[in-house]
């Protein structure tokens, strides 16, 4: 039982390594450095509870996971019909979540676009150690996704399994550059405060246009040299009007902003979360395929066939590591955007 144990042990004690690794260095370069305030501030989840379709997406991604994963490891070890058919399976279901997660990133990086929230550039030397090590990391992958696409293109063999290792091995390529942008930009995106979006979106035209309707009503100060005592009663009476007409409206505008500054980003950022959150689960499933045996690579032959078997197992004993931690760490990732 033990002996077994490892085989599924061992991804976690390579991962334990390199994220110590990780950490040790970024002590070591800030060693002796102060923050500011500022840089340790945790920003307030906003309430709602439209939270919804991402946990039930995300949920379903991961039982689909797990039931792939049940399913390849009983039948990759029988008949080569079988093998090919299981195979085939993971690809399908693995280009299925990687353009769901595709898609839900450029969803995301679009409402960050079109929000044009500000960039927050202070010093964070756990941010940046976040985003380097994503892309560090996303090397593992490219790279097998490289060799994928040279064997698939010299392959001697036909296999049933052929083209869909091609289309996985672009779409993983394309999945993880979009959520490597969208972790990252998640991570540096500071939210505009409400008096900040009024003082630049919501009142601009209001500072450039003076109207009669809108302007100061008359304070009441008089030159009496030049009035007659009737006027000035009647100036008096009509600025008391003025001045109320002039309070109820600015207090409907003032309403009128206040709704329309945050009913529009309580929405975005509720897109937001959802998408973090089904990104989140999505990394789990696919963090829990290979962790757990579920390995096209050993299995399909054609990488073999076209590099050897000691180069492609090299290959794999530094990619797969690198994968499995890029998807661990994408997952810490996210929970912080989230």
């Amino acid at each position: 039982m033990f002996s077994s144990s490892l085989y599924y042990l061992c991804p976690f004690n390579i991962e334990y390594h390199i994220f110590v690794s990780a950490l040790l260095f970024v002590m070591w370069k800030n060693i002796g450095r102060t923050l500011d305030h500022q840089t340790n501030q945790k920003r307030l989840p906003a309430g709602g509870s439209c939270l919804l379709i991402g946990p039930v997406l995300g949920l379903l991604a991961l039982a689909s996971s797990i039931t792939v994963l049940i399913i390849y490891i009983i039948h990759v070890e029988e008949s080569v019909e079988a093998r090919e058919a299981a195979i085939s399976m993971f690809y399908c279901f693995g280009i299925v979540i990687l353009a769901c997660m595709t898609v839900a990133g450029a969803l995301g990086l679009i409402i960050y676009r079109v929000e044009d929230w500000p960039m927050d550039t202070t010093p964070n030397p756990a941010r940046t150690l976040d985003a380097k090590l994503l892309l560090g990391s996303s090397v593992g992958s490219w790279l097998l996704c490289w060799c994928s696409v040279v064997a698939v293109g010299g392959a001697q063999s036909y296999p049933s399994y052929r083209w869909s290792n091609l289309a996985y091995a672009l779409l993983l390529v394309l999945e993880k550059c979009v959520q490597n942008l969208f972790v990252i930009e998640s991570l540096y995106r500071r939210r505009r405060e409400p008096g900040e979006c009024s003082a630049h979106s919501t009142t601009a035209h209001e500072i450039f246009s003076v109207t009669a309707s809108m302007a100061p009503p008359y304070d009441g100060i008089v030159n009496h040299a030049f009035e007659s005592p009737d006027k000035h009663r009647d100036v008096l009476e009509s600025s008391k009007t003025d001045k109320h007409m002039y309070d109820k409206k600015t207090k409907d505008v003032s309403l009128a902003i206040g709704h329309g500054a945050q009913d529009t980003p309580s929405r975005k950022r509720q897109v937001l979360k959802n998408v973090a959150i089904f990104l989140f689960m999505c990394n789990i499933s696919l963090w829990i395929l290979p962790a757990f045996g579920c390995r096209p690579q050993f299995d399909n032959g054609l990488e073999e066939a076209s590099f050897g078997f000691s180069i492609w197992s090299t290959v794999l004993n530094f990619a797969l590591p690198m994968s499995l931690f890029y998807r661990m760490h994408s997952v810490a990732a996210l929970f912080e955007v989230f």
